[in-house]
């Protein structure tokens, strides 16, 4: 029997559609679990492989190198094929050589694992961001995006407790085995349940297929991706500039924050643990609030546009000062308070920063937005492997590091001054 339009109005939407931010949720907590194991398990890894700083630099920097390369090529598959299908891969495989770190038996095996692993998480979360394109009204996405960023630092700012007691009881190299466990179980019950278009889901009722109806037409596939327009977007090129500056300050975060806190502050293992948790804790804090932020900005001013600038220059400005205020603290407790608002700052950007990229791309969301974080996991390549250089050269003096992570951060300022955030590349002038 069919539905009639007055019919379909009076009828209350199903909620089916919030599934996919259910599996976005789990998805970024798997995601982080298995990126920031390896920050904390990184003293006891230099000390069994004999790893300089340096080569430890490295090691961070392998994952974000070839998560770099293959990220546009893994968001243009989403676009093309479908995520269903290219999620299943990414997290299998990612999930298999997470495992493998475990494996390793010197430093060139350990780097070639951890550019293995990088090269198959690559185009993740611009699937993810595929898939809240098609599944999910322009309304919702901000917020989707909030939700998926807050669980994805919490899941990492909760890790290192984690990594020490699953240490503590198998060992480093059992850990990253049972951690790539978890991937395989989300990957089984994504692809029973997910199909690319939501209107091929029958638990949709009439109301919400109507909802859907305009993103839906987003889902078939779209090899055909203009990328001589992409090439000369400004839009695309000031996403790019300001996810590079974005993750240049933030992988501190999740790569040399245990070794920092062990070297330069003299903390204990236990103590380290817990001080590690802070900025990505307030990091999380950070995506919920640039949602509610963005919203009242949004409307007092009636422009979405303003209200994501908004985000921006408070975000770059915020992290870049907090930054330099940390060095000026002795007391490693109030230190760590200054980069957890650092890590708040930073991730004001972020729910702004994937929706003007699914807005700016359009049907070709998951290519754009590989692009930007292709783009930005340079700059998270860079950092680490900087690092490791400037404490080399420097003789451990950390407050370089920090300097430099300020400078870039307020760098990001200038992009989102001359980035328009809303209007698609088919419309760009």
């Amino acid at each position: 029997m069919s539905t009639s339009p007055s019919q379909t109005l009076a009828e209350r939407p199903t909620r089916v559609r919030y599934w996919v931010i259910v599996f976005a949720v789990t998805l970024a907590a798997v995601t982080y679990i298995d990126r920031v194991a390896i920050s904390f398990a990184a003293p006891s890894i230099r000390r069994e492989l004999g790893l300089t700083a340096v080569q430890m630099g490295w090691v961070f920097a392998a994952f974000n190198w070839a998560y770099a390369m293959f990220e546009i090529p893994g968001g243009y598959l989403g676009d093309w094929i479908g995520p269903r299908k290219v999620l299943m891969r990414i997290v299998l495989w990612w999930s298999t050589f997470t495992a493998a770190t475990g494996w390793a038996w010197s430093f060139p095996a350990l780097l070639g694992t951890r550019f293995l692993f990088g090269a198959g998480e690559a185009g993740c979360f611009p699937n993810v961001a595929k898939v809240f394109t098609t599944w999910l009204p322009d309304r919702e996405r901000v917020r989707a995006q909030g939700i998926m960023w807050l669980s994805a630092r919490w899941a990492g700012a909760f890790t290192p407790l984690l990594v020490a007691w699953v240490m503590g009881l198998v060992g480093w190299r059992h850990a990253f085995e049972i951690f790539g466990c978890l991937g395989v179980v989300w990957a089984v019950l994504f692809f029973l349940w997910f199909r690319d278009d939501p209107m091929q889901n029958p638990k949709l009722n009439a109301a919400e297929r109507e909802l859907l109806r305009g993103s839906s037409k987003m889902a078939s596939g779209h090899g055909d991706v203009p990328w001589g327009r992409l090439a000369r977007s400004r839009q695309v090129w000031m996403l790019c500039g300001q996810f590079f500056c974005l993750n240049y300050g933030w992988w501190f975060y999740v790569t040399w924050l245990p070794t920092y806190l062990r070297e330069a502050r003299h903390v204990e293992i236990v103590s380290a643990a817990l001080l590690s948790m802070l900025p990505l804790f307030c990091g999380g804090l950070g995506n919920p609030a640039c949602v509610l932020l963005t919203r009242v900005v949004t409307r007092r001013t009636g422009s979405v546009a303003k209200a994501r600038r908004l985000m921006g220059y408070l975000g770059f400005a915020g992290a870049s000062t907090f930054v330099l205020v940390s060095t000026t603290f002795r007391d490693p407790l109030l230190a760590m308070l200054a980069i957890g608002m650092a890590s708040f700052s930073n991730d004001l950007v972020m729910p702004g920063a994937w929706t003007a990229a699914m807005d700016v791309g359009g049907k070709y969301a998951g290519t754009v937005s590989g692009t930007m974080n292709m783009v930005g996991n340079i700059g998270g390549a860079m950092a680490p492997l900087a690092i490791g250089y400037m404490l080399a050269w420097s003789h451990s003096n950390w407050n370089l590091t920090f300097y430099i992570s300020a400078a870039v951060y307020a760098m990001g300022i200038l992009f989102w001054a001359f980035l328009d955030p809303v209007t698609p590349i088919e419309q760009e002038a």
